[in-house]
């Protein structure tokens, strides 16, 4: 599929690269967002990746979307590899029953029992393809094949932050309490957002995550480390 650019109201433009969720069409993403944070074409002010596309906000009184286009169009001409940094994120994970309400469902229905399922789901170094629904909502892949189930048919009015959920190909975690369709398998103590940080999202697009199997009385350790913003969530530098 060719990469097609389309205008987004008019002080953005989306640049798609395909139809799908996919590895490779995300470090495409990934890529171009890189480059133009290089080349600072004139006008841009943020880009915003998803799973296959970037949106390009700018200031339509330094460019124009035709002007945009020429500019990203000579970026991707000239494409080269770019190294991007990464962050290798160990996320402490309760997968306690109390913590997981979907545990026992999900071990039934993928035909596991629940120590398979946790073994399976922490085993499993993540891709961070984007954020989004909420603030600070990452949306990871890929799960392994025999945890891949569709979204509930009764969503949550109220998921508790921290919650670790499941869905299709996906897993993430609810940065604050929301509303959600997801399967729930367990939860962490860490914040994913919090104001007080220079960044408020702790994770990035490109990142990657392991879950790190906690008990229980490790959970509440953490937990009360976190408020007291003593703990540092464990995290590397890696390769994209």
């Amino acid at each position: 599929m060719a990469v097609r650019f389309l205008p987004s109201g008019d002080t953005a433009l989306l640049v798609e690269f395909g139809a799908a969720i996919d590895r490779a069409l995300n470090d495409r993403v990934l890529q171009l967002r890189a480059a133009i944070r290089d080349a600072k074409p004139a006008g841009v002010i943020e880009t915003v990746p998803t799973f296959r596309s970037l949106l390009v906000h700018y200031d339509p009184l330094q460019t124009t979307a035709a002007d945009l286009t020429r500019a990203i169009e000579a970026l991707l001409d000239h494409r080269q590899e770019r190294t991007r940094t990464a962050k290798l994120w160990r996320v402490p994970v309760c997968y306690d029953l109390r913590h997981a309400p979907d545990l026992a469902e999900v071990a039934e229905r993928s035909g596991l029992d629940i120590d398979a399922v946790v073994s399976l789901h922490s085993g499993t170094r993540y891709h961070i393809y984007m954020i989004g629904f909420v603030p600070g909502f990452p949306y990871m892949g890929d799960l392994p094949e025999r945890l891949a189930l569709p979204r509930r048919t009764d969503p949550r009015v109220r998921v508790p932050a921290g919650s670790v959920a499941i869905a299709t190909t996906m897993t993430a975690i609810y940065p604050i309490e929301s509303p959600g369709g997801w399967h729930l398998i367990g939860a962490t103590p860490i914040r994913l957002f919090d104001t007080r940080r220079d960044s408020p999202a702790l994770f990035s697009p490109g990142d990657a995550v392991l879950f790190d199997p906690i008990t229980d009385d490790a959970f509440e350790e953490i937990q009360a480390a976190t408020e007291a913003g003593t703990y540092r969530v464990p995290c590397e530098e890696t390769s994209p």
